[in-house]
C-alpha cells in the first residue's frame, strides 16, 4: 500500500495513537532510518534517472495468457467535476453499471474468454495447476481474500473519525474505489461461484469508514470487512501464526506474521490504485502489500519496511520482492487489479489529479488494469505514470523493484530471497516478467510486436 506512507501526519512508534510530527521531523527519521541504504533522502524526487531501456523483457511471464495485462477505459464510468461537485464515491458520481461492464471486460479479456463465468473458470484453473495444486478450479468453500489500499482511511491519520467512523478528512482522496469492489465481489459471487460468507475484504491498517462500508456492506452483508479496529459491523484483523521473513535477515527484530484472513483464504486479489509515491517513485500492486502485516511499517521494534523501497540505487535489495513473493501473499493471489480512475502523488495529493499522457489529456483516466502477472501489471502502471510525470516516477531506483522481482532467482543485488523461511532455504524465482513499452503514444510491448516473450496489453476501450 502507499501505506501507510502517512507517516508524515503520524509517530512511528508504536505507542503514539494519535500524536503527530511535522512533515521536517519525519523526513528526519526517515533518513536517518534509511542510512545503511542509501545517503540520499527518502523523500522528494530525486535527479531524473537515464531513459528508459524499452522493449528488453526480463524474467518469466505468467498467468494463463503469459505475461497479459487489460487495460480497460471508460470515461463514463465518472460524472464528477472534482472537489465541489460532491465526492467521488457517491452514486450520483461514480457509476456501478460501467464499474461493472469494465470488471467484467477485464476478465474476460485476461482469460481470452467469451462469458465471465469461464474467464473465472480459467483463471483458477491455471493458477492452481501453476501453483501445483492440480488441475481444479475453484472449489466450493475455499476462502477468498481481498486487499484493497485505503491509505486514505489509515487509522493513524485522523481521516475517519474513530469514534465514529464517519470520513472526515481528505474525503476525496484516490482509495481502491467501492464501486469497484461490488463490481468485483459481483464477479466472484455471481459467475466464479464463492460464497460471499467465503469472502474477505480488509486492508490491515485502515478503519473502514462508513460511507465506503455501507455501500458494500450493503449489496454483500454476508462477506466479512476486517479493518484495523474492528469497530461497527467490521471485524478487527489478528495476526496468524504464518511468519513473515525478510531476505535482508535483520538482527534483533520482532518477528512479523502474515493477517489471520490471508493465511486462511486460498486466494487473494490484490486491488491496489494507480498513484506516484514521493519516496518510492510509485505505489502499485508490490507496494499495496505494505498494508498486507498487522502492524505500521516503521513500527518500533520491527523491521522497518521504508528503506527497502525508498533507496534511489539500483541493484539493491528490496523490501516489495518479499511481499511479492510469500507463499501467503503474493504466492496466493490469483489476480491483480489497479484502481485507475483517478490518479495522484501519495502523500502530497489529498484529492485526484487529471492525467496528461494521452489518450488522457487533462481528463480523469478512467481505467482498470488486470493480469495475473504481477510484475507485468506494475510494469504497465509504471510506463503510464512515467510517461504522465517528470518528477517522482522519473528518480532512481523506482522502477528497480521490478528488475528484482522478474529476476528473483538471481537478482541483481545478489539477494537470496526467500521470505517463508527464517534462513535462506528455497530461492525465489522469477516473479513474472518486465520491461518498458516502446513509446507512450503507441503502449506496445514485445508480445504486442512479436519480437519477445514479455508484455501483452490489450487495450479495451468502453
Amino acid at each position: 500500500m502507499d501505506t501507510h506512507d502517512d507517516t508524515l501526519r503520524a509517530h512511528p512508534e508504536s505507542g503514539a495513537d494519535n500524536s503527530s510530527l511535522s512533515r521536517r521531523h519525519f523526513m528526519g527519521t526517515a533518513a536517518a532510518l534509511a542510512g545503511a541504504v542509501s545517503a540520499k533522502p527518502l523523500w522528494g524526487a530525486a535527479p531524473e534517472t537515464e531513459p528508459l531501456e524499452r522493449l528488453k523483457p526480463l524474467g518469466e511471464a505468467k498467468g494463463v495468457r503469459p505475461g497479459r495485462v487489460v487495460w480497460v477505459r471508460d470515461p463514463e464510468v465518472l460524472d464528477w467535476q472534482g472537489p465541489g461537485h460532491g465526492h467521488w464515491w457517491q452514486p450520483e458520481h461514480l457509476s456501478q453499471d460501467h464499474a461493472d461492464a469494465m470488471m467484467q471486460h477485464a476478465v474476460c479479456e485476461l482469460a481470452g474468454a467469451a462469458r465471465p463465468a469461464e474467464a473465472w473458470a480459467r483463471l483458477f484453473r491455471h493458477f492452481n495447476a501453476a501453483g501445483g495444486r492440480g488441475d481444479a478450479g475453484y472449489r466450493k468453500g475455499e476462502k477468498v481474500a481481498v486487499k484493497p489500499n485505503w491509505v486514505g482511511l489509515i487509522w493513524r491519520v485522523p481521516n475517519v473519525d474513530p469514534e465514529t467512523y464517519a470520513l472526515t478528512r481528505q474525503i476525496d482522496y484516490m482509495n481502491t474505489a467501492p464501486q469497484l469492489l461490488v463490481a468485483l465481489l459481483r464477479q466472484l459471487t455471481g459467475e466464479a461461484g464463492v460464497r460471499p460468507a467465503d469472502i474477505t475484504v480488509s486492508d490491515t491498517l485502515a478503519n473502514l469508514a462508513n460511507e465506503y462500508y455501507d455501500i458494500l456492506h450493503g449489496e454483500f452483508p454476508q462477506v466479512r470487512y476486517e479493518d484495523h479496529a474492528g469497530k461497527f459491523g467490521r471485524a478487527a484483523v489478528t495476526a496468524s501464526d504464518v511468519a513473515f521473513h525478510w531476505s535482508c535477515r535483520p538482527e534483533g527484530v520482532r518477528q512479523d506474521h502474515v493477517p489471520t484472513c490471508f493465511a486462511e483464504a486460498t486466494y487473494l486479489i490484490n486491488f491496489a490504485n494507480l498513484k506516484a509515491h514521493m519516496g518510492s517513485g510509485v505505489t502499485l500492486c508490490a507496494k499495496n502489500h505494505l498494508g498486507s502485516l498487522v502492524r505500521w511499517p516503521v513500527e518500533e521494534g520491527y523491521y522497518n519496511m521504508h528503506p527497502g523501497c525508498f533507496a534511489k540505487e539500483a541493484g539493491v535489495y528490496r523490501t516489495l520482492v518479499d511481499l511479492m513473493g510469500h507463499a501467503h501473499l503474493g504466492g496466493k493471489t490469483v489476480l491483480h487489479l489497479i484502481d485507475g480512475l483517478f490518479s495522484g502523488v501519495h502523500p502530497r495529493d489529498a484529492e485526484p489529479k487529471p492525467m496528461q499522457v494521452p489518450p488522457f489529456d487533462g481528463q480523469w483516466p478512467c481505467s482498470l488494469l488486470a493480469s495475473q502477472d504481477a510484475v507485468a501489471v506494475d510494469s504497465v502502471a509504471f510506463d503510464f505514470l512515467w510517461a504522465d510525470r517528470d518528477d517522482f516516477p522519473r528518480q532512481p531506483g523506482a522502477d528497480d523493484y521490478l528488475h528484482e522481482a522478474a529476476l528473483a532467482g538471481a537478482p541483481p543485488s545478489g539477494t537470496f530471497y526467500d521470505p517463508d523461511h527464517a534462513t535462506a532455504t528455497r530461492r525465489l524465482g522469477s516473479l513474472g516478467v518486465h520491461e518498458h513499452w516502446n513509446d507512450a503514444e503507441q503502449k506496445q510491448y514485445s508480445r504486442n510486436l512479436g519480437t519477445g516473450r514479455g508484455i501483452e496489453l490489450i487495450p479495451v476501450m468502453l
